[in-house]
């Protein structure tokens, strides 16, 4: 009979209670809680330089969990940007609602797979209901189907890989037998201020970027429907609810009509925007999205989600289905029920979906608009502020992003440095109709408008020293 080998260290691990350990991660995580409304929105420089402390070899027997959250509460805390503070503006970057937080904690504890039913019953039930209220918040058609991704970058790869075999399927062709080589050509249509991880997602996929027809964008960064190609059957049109810069929408009730009607696949980057749709006040800016063929957005921006939840809303189901799953004779499906693996090209995967259905109940269908309202009221009243203090606003705030200038391209550049570096508040640049801008995102849940005016007196104090 052969040996039972039982690891000494893998003992020991399971026989140690943990709960003083949980006890102890709840107390660091309630001081960096009680801390982030005050605490320097980007570190000092001596906590980055303290990191270092991390920089040492692997142990060969392990560190006491103990010593391990002291050590990142210690120097990791104090190395963080405060995202989930008031003043943090840079990426569309939002907060982590409350019950978010509190259920996530619980989440991680269950540590379930929703790749098939059998994995995670529970994961199939909440992905359930966040496909039928996204649906319903959105304005969506009823066929719509919802996989849940890691971010709308990989949302997009899937919409566009989606609407890449429709088409050439329609053409008679079987991609995903015969691949690329020799397939039909299709006509990539987009316009100039489409977000770059369209472009990566195009390069992912074998469509390239010398296939692409860029079309020109208007001073707020829409596509100029006047100006779109020749669109057939075998074209894949990518449209904006949201610019990037601007937060501009794209004209979908005139463009997806039309293009519907000569058989393309209609694909919208929503992002942040999309949210919009769940506004009755805001709703006018996605007005047509029903018309597209496959959508995507994140929800750790606008809703305030953990990061790490993106959505891929298709309304042809087994168009995704067919350029998403895989087979195996493991593989074990059941008959009436949600496996979700069906949707994404991920089968491991933790069940992000239960993050979205803590926004949507703690949030409900009316705090879910109010929430969208409020971040756009904010971007306004700060666009206003910043015009007031001699600041030039290069966009129209129909949404949460501002554009502004100071000066010129040198001292608007200047200022950005010495804001980064502020700790009050942290925002980013662009370029924007060839100018150097302040990019600011406000999509954080947690800021007041106390906060803004506190960002606005620091950035004036720093241009009077430019």
């Amino acid at each position: 009979m052969n040996k039972k080998y039982v690891s000494p260290i893998l003992n020991n691990i399971r026989i140690t209670p943990i709960l003083e350990d949980l006890s102890l991660a709840a107390d660091f995580a309630k001081e960096y809680i009680e801390a982030s409304n005050t605490m320097r929105v980007f570190p000092k420089e001596e906590d980055i330089a303290a990191l270092s402390v991390f920089d040492s070899p692997l142990s060969n027997t392990p560190t006491s969990i103990n010593e391990i959250l002291k050590k990142l509460h210690q120097y990791g805390s104090k190395a963080t940007v405060a995202q989930t503070g008031g003043r943090y503006f840079g990426f569309v970057n939002g907060g982590i609602l409350p019950s978010c937080l509190c259920a996530k904690w619980l989440l991680d504890v269950w540590d379930q797979n929703p790749a098939m039913f059998v994995m995670s019953p529970i994961g199939a039930k909440l992905e359930e209901l966040c496909e039928k209220w996204l649906i319903q918040i959105l304005g969506l058609p009823d066929e719509t189907v919802a996989g849940f991704v890691s971010g709308s970058s990989t949302a997009i790869i899937c919409g566009l890989v989606t609407g890449r075999n429709y088409l050439l399927k329609k053409k008679g062709y079987d991609v995903a037998a015969k691949g690329l080589i020799g397939a039909p050509q299709i006509k990539i249509v987009l316009g100039e201020g489409a977000h770059s991880t369209v472009l990566k997602a195009l390069s992912i996929i074998g469509l390239g970027y010398e296939n692409i027809i860029k079309v020109p964008m208007d001073s707020q960064g829409r596509i100029c429907a006047e100006k779109l190609p020749i669109i057939d059957d075998s074209t894949l049109l990518i449209l904006q609810a949201g610019n990037v810069n601007s937060g501009a929408f794209d004209n979908f009730e005139e463009i997806c009509l039309k293009a519907k009607e000569k058989g393309a696949w209609i694909h919208i980057d929503g992002a942040f925007g999309l949210w919009a749709g769940a506004s009755p006040k805001l709703c006018h800016l996605t007005k047509g999205i029903e018309h597209a063929d496959s959508w995507s957005l994140d929800g750790h921006k606008t809703l305030n989600t953990p990061y790490d939840n993106g959505i891929i809303l298709c309304r042809h189901r087994d168009a995704l289905i067919n350029a998403m799953h895989m087979t195996g004779s493991y593989i074990q499906l059941t008959e009436g029920k949600r496996d979700s693996m069906m949707y994404t090209m991920e089968m491991s995967r933790r069940t992000r979906a239960a993050d979205l259905w803590s926004a949507l109940c703690g949030l409900g269908r009316k705090g879910v608009a109010e929430l969208v309202e409020e971040l756009c009221a904010k971007a306004t009243y700060f666009a206003e502020e910043l015009e007031k203090i001699g600041f030039e606003i290069l966009n129209d705030v129909v949404f949460n992003q501002i554009l502004a200038r100071w000066k010129d391209d040198k001292l608007t550049q200047e200022l950005i440095n010495k804001i980064q570096t502020s700790g009050v508040l942290w925002l980013g640049g662009t370029k924007w109709l060839g100018k150097t801008a302040m990019r600011i995102s406000v999509c954080s849940y947690k800021t007041t408008y106390e906060d803004i005016d506190l960002c606005i007196d620091e950035i004036k104090r720093l241009t009077s020293s430019l």
